[in-house]
């Protein structure tokens, strides 16, 4: 796929992120999402908008942002909402790049960004927070009933879960497909209905279960286009070898996506009762 003389292909989330501030780069992000709020998933402004309906937070309130990245849509939900918000990511390079934008745009006071490994236990105190958001990212985490639980300890009563499934199983997938669509490290793949399971399992109140694929569909071959269309630039910053597997990574995923074989869910839960 690359050339010989290529340097060594870096990771998918290393490209993003260690290039991340970088004017080309959210001139992407600008023509593929439509609006830049730092993200690096398939989240857009006009569908966070739609969430924050959901996740019942203000002034006084406090938001962990599990796999924040670099902290764009979290910081973007505290300047709307004026709550306070915790981001947490284990790439090194998306916090320091959180922590600049939050200070950049005045919320270094109400945003507090941490490198934590969040398939394992937490360092929070139990209800601890008014809402937890985790956007394309929980598939990541090889023990969803762990983390689940962990998000629900974390919780207070009444407080709102929300997180989106980006690669739930709902048609055929070939070997090739699903090597290109899980190449950028860890994924766990799971049915339809799985999701829902765990959460109830896990003592939270199912809210809301929606269908979002469309919108992954729309961003990667949105994204594909504006790096293709700037190709000459991206192949000296990222190597032949990488642009190349980014490509075919967001052409691989906009396909199975369009077709409904590979799909992306949100789900809203609640926590009731005690502590």
């Amino acid at each position: 796929m690359g050339k010989s003389n290529s340097p060594p292909s870096p990771g998918h989330y290393d490209i993003n992120y260690v290039h991340f501030q970088k004017a080309l780069y959210a001139q992407i992000r600008i023509e593929a999402f439509g609006e830049d709020i730092g993200q690096n998933s398939w989240h857009t402004a006009e569908e966070q908008d739609r969430f924050l309906k959901w996740l019942e937070i203000s002034v006084g309130k406090t938001l962990l942002d599990v796999a924040c990245g670099a902290g764009g849509p979290v910081l973007r939900i505290a300047a709307i909402t004026g709550c306070s918000v915790v981001g947490i990511d284990v790439h090194e390079q998306a916090i320091r790049a959180a922590i600049s934008l939050a200070a950049e745009r005045g919320l270094a006071g109400r945003a507090d960004f941490r490198t934590a490994d969040a398939t394992g236990s937490l360092l929070f105190s139990d209800a601890s927070f008014d809402a937890i958001t985790c956007i394309d990212a929980i598939n990541h985490f090889p023990n969803r009933p762990q983390i689940l639980a962990e998000w629900t300890r974390l919780l207070k009563p009444g407080g709102r879960l929300l997180f989106t499934d980006p690669i739930t199983v709902s048609g055929p997938l070939s070997n090739a497909e699903m090597t290109v669509r899980t190449s950028a490290g860890f994924y766990l793949l799971v049915p339809h209905g799985y999701d829902e399971r765990v959460v109830r399992d896990c003592g939270l109140r199912l809210l809301v279960c929606e269908d979002v694929t469309a919108n992954m569909a729309n961003i990667a071959e949105a994204r594909r286009a504006a790096r293709a269309s700037r190709s000459a630039s991206l192949r000296p910053i990222e190597g032949d070898r990488a642009y190349d597997d980014e490509q075919e990574f967001l052409t691989v995923a906009a396909r199975v996506a369009r077709e409904g074989r590979l799909s992306r869910f949100v789900y809203v839960a609640t926590k009731t009762g005690g502590v």
